[in-house]
């Protein structure tokens, strides 16, 4: 048997490993190929010696290079990787003003226990399955689909299909009840908004680079790698879950401890699902969000047999360019939990001494709002100092994450249920005051007078 090392330069995920495997077995003669993109190399096994020549020219039709990867620099001097950012960024804007318009953003649940905007969280699934959770779960499902090939050579191209199924079946089941689980857990320990800030900007950073690296702007932050922790991987019998000899219940485990991989998408649906504060609730949003990355993860061999070469670079942009645009929410919602001024920018209205939404009765100010799956109104009010407010809230969706109000001044938390709620606090110095639902997507702000 004949063995050959082959240096390779341009791939950068588990994706291009299938794409370049597949290709150098169409050679005549070869028996086994191995590729990783870690160590940039394809490892050629065959009954005869290959021409290096013709190795050449299916890695090039491929749409990588042989070579050794020289000391990648920090920012790309590449116009085309520009052009690709560009165009990407042109697209993300016009498919979020359709989506936009088409109002599938407002898109909630009737239950009232359920998650609002499941919409959102599809899409957010379906950019996770072709770009973070593929990256990170794509190699455990390539390798036990492989030990199924290896222990059932006679099996039909469908019956090698059935690992994939069971992986995301065992995915599915354990965001379901993992989901609900942190979503208990948010319902019996209450973040405060600075902690929910914190955390936000957290997962923010994660995406971030995780879309940067997507996109290869950054050429030097490709060498980052964020992985599972080898002492939790060890916890959880991962690395020897995977090592095992196939079989459907390893399968749908590996894909149940998937749950834990760090990737930045599912932090933030996780995130989500513990603020939510309730088991159906944080059960729905991460089933619901397991589901959307099904698709990129059971298409993971016919899609990267589809997006080769330049266009793979291209569809992989603008995946970077979708997760930085989530990054940049998940930064702004953290920042307005933090009450950094950037919540102005997003109240709209205009601050006024003569607010038509705040009376006095029997020595209260008394402020009416409406909540609804995507919006306070009126969310900007002005009140005077040293005078109790009644805060009367009619929420009209109580499964929306607007359903919950956080007054971090006043270390007021309150979940709001359908129908009428009342807030009652009294200010107590001359400032602007900042409320927000419990994720800082949706925001408001008390002006206080003299």
């Amino acid at each position: 048997m004949n063995k050959q090392i082959i240096p390779i330069r341009g791939m950068h995920c588990r994706s291009c490993e299938i794409i370049l495997r597949e290709k150098l077995e169409e050679i005549d003669g070869v028996k086994n190929v191995t590729v990783s993109y870690k160590k940039s190399e394809a490892v050629i096994y065959s009954s005869l010696p290959v021409d290096d020549k013709l190795v050449r020219q299916y890695i090039l039709d491929a749409g990588y290079g042989v070579g050794i990867n020289s000391d990648k620099a920090w920012i790309s001097r590449n116009p085309k990787t520009y052009l690709s950012l560009g165009v990407s960024i042109l697209l993300v804007i016009l498919l979020y003003t359709l989506v936009n318009r088409l109002g599938l953003f407002n898109i909630s649940t009737a239950y009232s226990n359920s998650a609002s905007n499941l919409f959102v969280v599809l899409l957010v699934g379906l950019t996770a399955g072709i770009s973070t959770c593929m990256a990170m779960s794509g190699g455990l499902i390539l390798s036990i689909s492989a030990r199924h090939s290896e222990k059932h050579p006679e099996a039909t191209a469908i019956q090698k299909f059935r690992p994939h199924l069971y992986f995301n079946l065992g995915r599915i089941l354990s965001y379901f009840l993992l989901g609900g689980t942190i979503g208990l857990i948010g319902k019996a320990f209450q973040l405060s908004g600075t902690t929910l800030g914190v955390l936000s900007i957290a997962v923010g950073l994660v995406m971030l680079i995780l879309g940067l690296q997507l996109t290869e702007v950054f050429p030097r932050l490709t060498n980052s790698q964020i992985a599972l922790p080898s002492s939790l991987a060890k916890i959880l019998g991962l690395n020897k879950a995977k090592n095992q000899e196939y079989s459907h219940h390893n399968s749908v485990l590996i894909g149940a401890l998937t749950f834990f991989l760090p990737c930045g998408l599912t932090q933030a649906m996780q995130l989500y699902a513990l603020n939510s504060g309730n088991f159906w609730s944080g059960a729905l949003i991460m089933s619901v969000f397991a589901i959307g990355t099904a698709p990129g993860l059971l298409g993971i061999g016919g899609l990267v047999s589809v997006v080769r070469g330049n266009i793979a670079r291209k569809f992989f942009v603008f995946t970077g360019v979708v997760v930085i645009a989530l990054a940049i929410i998940n930064f702004k919602n953290g920042l307005n939990l933090l009450e950094f001024n950037i919540v102005q920018m997003h109240l709209g209205g205009s601050l006024s001494s003569a607010t038509p939404d705040v009376t006095v009765e029997n020595g209260e100010q008394v402020i009416r709002m409406v909540q609804n799956s995507a919006s306070y109104s009126p969310n900007i009010f002005t009140i005077k100092r040293d005078i109790p407010v009644r805060w009367i809230i009619e929420s009209e969706d109580s499964s929306s994450c607007s359903r919950i109000i956080l007054l971090n001044k006043y270390n007021i938390y309150k979940t709001l249920e359908r129908g009428q709620n009342i807030i009652i606090f009294t200010p107590t110095k001359v400032e602007k005051i900042r409320f927000s639902c419990g994720m800082g997507m949706y925001n408001g702000l008390f002006n206080v007078v003299q």
